[in-house]
């Protein structure tokens, strides 16, 4: 696949599958045995892909990502992205709080035969948690 066919891979994942939870589609995008590299853990498998979209589109179902930056070289795309939603469905044990929040990320991900394959997510997670007040804020001039 060119470079761009690569970049419209993820753009597509992005608006489809995330901001219109259009999980019909996932097949034709991700790979059977696709991996998700998050910190320490890894999520494993398609279904398991299907399952976490789901937890999150459920916390934050007006949830919409903007592609900031898209650069493609070789086997890989670097996304930068913008997530803001409104939570109002537990997440992760966390009921809703009705809270407006906005998540940046940076992921990496490897593309193989027209399908993605495996990804490197980083996303502001303890951002995320101070938002919707799970944890106390910290001023970094304080540091």
């Amino acid at each position: 696949m060119s470079l761009e066919n690569n970049k419209n891979l993820s753009k597509k994942l992005f608006e489809e599958v995330w901001n219109k939870g259009n999980l019909d589609i996932v097949d034709d995008l991700i790979a059977v045995d696709y991996v998700i590299h998050m910190g320490n853990k890894d999520l494993v498998g398609i279904e398991n892909y299907k399952n976490f979209v789901k937890i999150y589109r459920n916390a934050f179902p007006d949830i919409c990502y903007t592609v900031n930056d898209l650069i493609a070289e070789n086997d890989k795309v670097v996304e930068r992205w913008t997530a803001q939603g409104t939570h109002m469905g537990e997440l992760l044990g966390i009921p809703p709080t009705n809270k407006k929040l906005k998540v940046t990320g940076i992921d990496i991900v490897r593309i193989k035969d027209g399908k993605m394959v495996e990804r490197w997510a980083e996303y502001d997670l303890h951002g995320m948690m101070e938002q919707l007040g799970v944890i106390k804020s910290f001023n970094i001039q304080n540091l």
